[in-house]
């Protein structure tokens, strides 16, 4: 027991100073040196090695190695991977797991023909592998003996994996450690190679800045191309320099700018067909190209070009002006000059040069082009403004007239509604007359007795009756309409009952149901005092109990309308359902939309439901949403502020409008 405390203590400060080489040493070899001094302290480890496993290039570098029998392995050589099946190195890399390995076990396996690595046999040969933090292979740690009396116990398998453990966590602290002083290393190296090339280019830096700047300044004035052919001057020789622009309408281009020492510029201004000549070459190629003399007679002898020109160029460069793959033109450059020739250097030089001035023929035309599409959409905005006022006007219009429509037809059948209860009321009248006369007249002529009298009396009776309870019901129809007419009309805020005034509503909204087995049920407590706009919400239901009748209950002579309100805190909830055939969800999209409608040329205006969705977010200051599916009628939710202040006239009617 004792030696068994004793040897965990030495793991235990075995594994502490593992972590303290970690954090002090830099170099993987000493290191691992020290690795494996301290596993020689707790087992015997007289041979051991590592192997470091290399993902890009799928080898192995055996950086740390000692050995009895067989002579390392140079650290620096790579080996590559060989299959699990080969090597149990290889086996403990790929399979990420420890292996241990008897001289019985090899010999097997040989019997097998199957090679099982190389070298000296060990009698017990113990791998685990080295994992880093998400268990990618690093490498493998190794020790074996070649002598039958040091074999491994499982407790030692147990402790050499801890120790791999920690090596593990070690090495991924060096690697990072390696790769960032490899990487100042390279970042040195190059900073010194930068500035080599600073050093060099500075000149050059200097005259690319002018062009960048002169590319930024270019307009229409011809001195952009003289000033330009002063900077390329200051870069490669340029005696002889052309600038031709490219005109595709008409498949032609023309000499701008020309400085020649043996055509001189009788070519300026001039306009050209697109050829066979040098310069139609690089427009038509779309490529910088360099041509010395021997490869322009070459050419002139193929027919790849004419000869239009002086034969005694003896280098030429030409460059196009490309800018968002349109072609502006052409930069060329020539010498007569035997000792002056050109090189790839500048070709690429002028190259650039020529991308930079093409960005200046681009934003020049883009500048154009803005112009005349800013002057093109000022116009259509203004006509397209004219026809919006005219289509806001004309929309005004049309929800007006809608309205007036609907009070016009509640009038229509407030008035039929009154006719019968007057008629009742001219009979009733026109009876009591007549009875009255008789009456009279029997009295004149002495024939009235009491029998008479009393008979009399009871039918004056019956008729003032039938008098009065007509009068009473025709006097509430006009009260209902005339108040829900006045709201209508007048778009004021007012305080009312919200259940008294819904029974008013309804009753205004009589002659519309009659004749059917339509019912309206009202469910609303009474005593929920509101100020607000009494118009807008006689509008709403009407616009909603008159969608009902002509398309919810389309072909029907039944159907149910619940209209349904409370009152949280000074919010007030209403709700309006029928149980009428419903709307598809691409119907129900569209529902608040103005002038839509299923009823295009039989009576729907498309404005019933647009006016009360305005009317809610508008006057009422509330939301609606509409609910429904085919077959399951149509519910709407709406909620409103139970007390509104007062919109000026100009909000409501924009609100209602829908002009908004």
């Amino acid at each position: 027991m004792k030696k068994r405390l004793e040897r965990l203590e030495a793991v235990q400060n075995a594994v502490l100073e593992i972590s303290r080489l970690s954090a002090a040493c830099s170099d993987i070899v000493s290191f691992l040196q020290s690795v494996h001094q301290i596993t020689g302290r707790i087992m015997y480890a007289a041979n051991f090695y590592v192997a470091l496993f290399d993902h890009a290039t799928y080898s192995v570098r055996y950086v740390y190695e000692v050995d009895e029998f067989d002579t390392p392995l140079d650290p620096e050589q790579r080996f590559p991977l060989d299959s699990p099946e080969a090597s149990p190195t290889a086996w403990v890399i790929l399979n990420r797991r420890p292996l241990v390995m008897t001289a019985e076990e090899d010999a097997a396996r040989e019997r097998e023909n199957k090679t099982w690595g190389s070298g000296t046999r060990a009698e017990h040969w113990m791998g685990h592998p080295l994992l880093d933090h998400q268990r990618h292979s690093l490498g493998v740690m190794v020790v074996q003996s070649y002598d039958p009396t040091h074999i491994y116990t499982e407790e030692d398998q147990k402790i050499f994996g801890l120790i791999a453990a920690h090596v593990s966590a070690a090495l991924q602290s060096l690697f990072s450690v390696d790769r960032l002083e490899q990487a100042v290393r390279e970042r040195t190296l190059m900073l010194e190679h930068e500035i080599e090339e600073r050093k060099k280019a500075e000149t050059l830096q200097r005259v690319l800045f002018q062009i960048a700047e002169l590319s930024v300044q270019a307009s229409e004035d011809d001195r952009k191309f003289s000033r330009l052919h002063e900077i390329i001057s200051q870069l490669v020789p340029s005696k002889n320099f052309m600038v031709a622009l490219f005109h595709e309408d008409s498949q032609e281009f023309s000499i701008e700018y020309s400085v020649d020492e043996v055509d001189g510029n009788s070519a300026l201004g001039k306009r050209f067909p697109l050829g066979s000549g040098m310069t139609s070459y690089v427009i038509q190629n779309r490529q910088t190209q360099l041509i010395n003399r021997a490869q322009l007679l070459e050419m002139i002898d193929n027919g790849t070009i004419l000869a239009l020109g002086s034969l005694a160029v003896y280098s030429w460069i030409g460059a196009p002006l490309i800018a968002a793959d349109v072609v502006y033109g052409v930069i060329i450059l020539q010498s007569y000059d035997a000792a002056v020739t050109y090189s790839e250097a500048d070709k690429d030089l002028i190259e650039f040069v020529a991308h930079h001035v093409a960005a200046a023929f681009a934003r020049m035309k883009a500048d154009e082009n803005n112009r005349i599409a800013k002057e093109q959409l000022k116009l259509q905005n203004d006509a397209l403004n004219q026809m919006l006022t005219a289509l806001k006007k004309a929309q005004k219009e049309l929800v007006d007239q809608d309205r007036l429509a609907s009070l016009g037809r509640l009038v229509a059948g407030v008035a039929h509604e009154i006719n019968t209860p007057l008629g009742i009321c001219v009979t009733a009248a026109s009876h009591i007359v007549e009875e009255l006369a008789l009456v009279r007249k029997e009295l004149e002529q002495e024939h009235l007795d009491e029998s008479g009298l009393n008979q009399f009396f009871d039918v004056l009776d019956q008729s003032l009756r039938i008098l009065m309870t007509n009068c009473l019901r025709g006097a509430a129809l006009v009260r209902s309409f005339k108040q829900v007419a006045v709201d209508q009309s007048s778009e004021s805020i007012r305080e009312f009952d919200l259940r008294a005034y819904l029974d008013e509503v309804l009753l205004s909204l009589q002659p519309k149901l009659k004749g059917h087995q339509y019912k309206v049920r009202i469910d609303c407590p009474p005593g929920i005092l509101m100020r607000t706009y009494p118009g807008a919400v006689s509008q709403i239901l009407t616009n909603m109990l008159t969608n009902s009748l002509m398309h919810g209950f389309e072909g029907r002579d039944e159907g149910y309308i619940l209209i349904r309100a409370h009152a949280e805190q000074d919010t007030v909830h209403m709700t309006y359902a029928d149980d009428g055939i419903g709307m598809s969800q691409a119907a129900l999209e569209k529902l608040f939309e103005p002038f839509y409608t299923t009823k295009r040329g039989q009576g729907g205006s498309g404005l019933g439901a647009h006016i009360s969705y305005n009317l809610v977010t508008g006057p009422l200051g509330g939301t609606l949403n509409a609910s429904s599916s085919p077959g399951q009628g149509l519910t709407y939710q709406m909620q409103f502020p139970r007390i509104r202040t007062a919109l000026s006239s100009a909000s409501r009617a924009g609100r209602v409008d829908g002009a908004a």
